[in-house]
């Protein structure tokens, strides 16, 4: 069985073919591209042959039906959608609704504890930012939703007068926080309460007596990996990875 895994996140849609159980082919596409030229501009760089498709989606129902249409004409099969649950993969869902936990946060920790089977938190950077949390057994001990720092920055350019809209990032460790110009002091600013946020998830689960790896995906996962000072995991294909670990357990009789 071959797969198109689908990652169709708020910034970006990123996609990967599963085939004798490795993610090839990867590729992503920025939603403001989509908005501007449509879903059309996919069909030259999505495979044609592909037994079925799987997707995690968080940008809406409407994108979902188009992107399904584009896929059932361009692959010749029917996109099939993942959903939180209360316990798959090894995975137990600490929600008491389920399926209100965000279904990309549920994925990216399934692919967590596939790679890893003790505690794990898992970071991924986008437009927002989410930490969750595993135990050893792989109980979801729940998680924390931040803006992502492009949201942080623009926040602070939109709602003050003398601070200006800033668009370089600036990462730096040791004593380059502390920055000598306004758009680096915002940059480091911003990257700084999201690394704050990371560090604070790991000191209390070490507190609590785990000793978790820590993953970060997301397209702001750079910019952290290079102000953490402990080393990480860094997976750009978690999502993608959290699906195909959903098929290879379930199987045919998924499809």
């Amino acid at each position: 069985m071959n797969a198109l895994l689908l990652d169709i996140g708020n910034s970006r849609l990123k996609w990967g073919v599963l085939d004798n159980g490795a993610i090839h082919r990867t590729g992503h596409v920025r939603q403001t591209t989509i908005r501007e030229r449509g879903l059309a501009a996919l069909t030259s760089r999505l495979p044609r042959k592909v037994d079925t498709a799987f997707a995690c989606n968080v940008a809406g129902e409407s994108l979902a039906a188009e992107l399904a249409r584009l896929v059932k004409s361009h692959c010749n099969c029917d996109v099939k959608y993942a959903r939180s649950e209360a316990q798959a993969c090894g995975v137990t869902n600490s929600y008491r609704q389920p399926g209100r936990l965000g279904v990309d946060r549920w994925v990216a920790m399934i692919a967590a504890r596939a790679a890893c089977d003790s505690s794990s938190i898992v970071v991924d950077a986008g437009t927002a930012i989410t930490i969750d949390a595993l135990d050893d057994d792989g109980r979801h001990l729940g998680g924390q939703i931040l803006p992502g720092i492009a949201l942080m920055t623009e926040s602070l350019g939109a709602n003050t007068s003398d601070i200006p809209r800033v668009r370089k990032r600036f990462s730096s460790r040791g004593m380059g926080v502390f920055a000598r110009s306004t758009a680096a002091a915002v940059s480091q600013g911003v990257i700084g309460a999201a690394v704050g946020a990371v560090e604070r998830a790991t000191r209390v689960m070490r507190e609590g007596g785990y000793d978790p790896t820590i993953f970060l995906t997301g397209g702001d996962a750079p910019c952290l990996l290079k102000a953490l000072v402990k080393e990480h995991v860094h997976s750009p294909n978690l999502v993608l990875e959290g699906l195909a670990r959903i098929l290879e357990t379930r199987g045919e009789a998924f499809i």
